[in-house]
């Protein structure tokens, strides 16, 4: 009974998420408020999957006190179960005990509400069985779970920046530009400093068609005189000027965003083609070989790179990163024709 009614109350908050998204933070959160005793007893009474899991978990004498944590959580008693699954689970050397030791772990604790316990046992189930679909459930649903709770929260003071941002990336998702815009600009208006609002609105200024790349560009240079190490600011700088075929203005910000976030890849890429199309071929090299060891499945990097080899006289080189470009080809899904 309560696994039923608390499936009905999945279904109605990702009704009122797919209905009317632009207040779904608040809506949904509601629905989860309303329902959350339900989804503690459902957590609790893991009654069937346990005594599946249970049932094909080898018995022995290690595995003693994970089978009488594993039973006790099956039967709803959580408290007293996950000090001996937190023991059984530093012990269990077989995958089939790891895993329901580690899956009534998790369970236990989303029940009780030791959220720490939770996404640890759930951090440790996707690192060893991240393909497995109970796996993947439940960590959907528990951090759809904390999401709408913490958005329950912000509900509560509407008129935060927190709250009004939410509200704007609700608009923004919907393609409602013109009021996520000016849902930015009365954040903005109360607290000018805040971080990631001007990159926000640059890049909503982006999106729009056809792109207000002027404006995009004031917005992302006002985010930097705000936040200096937004690399994704001086990323999107660099791509207006890359477009526009102003290829120093772009190596300039490709090279900042590089440099502070060593792992954007898609800046050492941009930068190579950029240095590739100034003529600066010899420069282009080492930021495209970064891209190439980070990315060697991405076609388009072997090919920029081997046109800075050729350009610098490093024909075996050239002609080796060819053929990653065409094996990378070939492995890269193909999109179907339309008709």
């Amino acid at each position: 009974m309560h696994r039923r009614r608390a499936r009905l109350a999945i279904d109605e908050a990702w009704d009122i998420l797919r209905a009317n998204p632009m207040n779904s933070a608040f809506a949904t959160a509601k629905t989860l408020y309303r329902w959350m005793p339900l989804f503690v007893a459902l957590s609790c009474l893991s009654v069937e999957l346990s005594a599946q899991t249970v049932a094909k978990t080898p018995t022995s004498n290690a595995g003693n006190d994970a089978q009488h944590g594993i039973e006790l959580a099956s039967k709803g008693r959580c408290r007293e179960a996950l000090p001996i699954l937190k023991k059984a689970d530093a012990q269990a050397t077989d995958k089939d005990l790891k895993y329901t030791v580690l899956m009534s772990t998790a369970r236990c604790a989303m029940g009780l509400e030791q959220t720490e316990v939770a996404v640890k046992a759930l951090l440790e189930l996707n690192r060893r069985y991240g393909t497995d679909p109970e796996v993947l459930y439940l960590t959907t649903h528990y951090y759809s779970e904390l999401a709408l709770k913490a958005s329950h929260q912000l509900a509560a003071s509407p008129s935060s920046p927190q709250a009004q941002q939410l509200e704007a990336e609700a608009f923004e998702s919907q393609g409602e530009w013109d009021k996520a815009i000016t849902e930015y600009r009365t954040i903005l208006e109360q607290n000018p400093q805040r971080h990631g609002i001007h990159y926000r609105l640059g890049r909503l200024y982006l999106t729009k068609t056809p792109a207000d790349t002027e404006s995009a560009k004031k917005e992302f240079e006002e985010e930097l005189k705000i936040d200096p190490n937004s690399a994704a600011s001086e990323f999107l700088l660099g791509e207006i000027a890359r477009q526009a075929g102003q290829w120093e203005d772009a190596i300039v910000h490709f090279g900042k965003a590089a440099k502070l976030d060593e792992g954007f890849l898609e800046a050492y890429l941009a930068l190579g083609m950029s240095l590739n199309s100034a003529g600066k071929f010899a420069d282009a090299v080492a930021p495209l070989e970064t891209y190439v060891k980070m990315q060697p499945d991405d076609p388009a990097g072997h090919y920029q790179l081997a046109t800075a080899y050729a350009r610098v006289g490093r024909k075996l080189d050239a002609q080796r990163q060819v053929a990653l470009q065409q094996e990378a080809a070939a492995k890269a899904p193909r999109t179907p024709p339309q008709p």
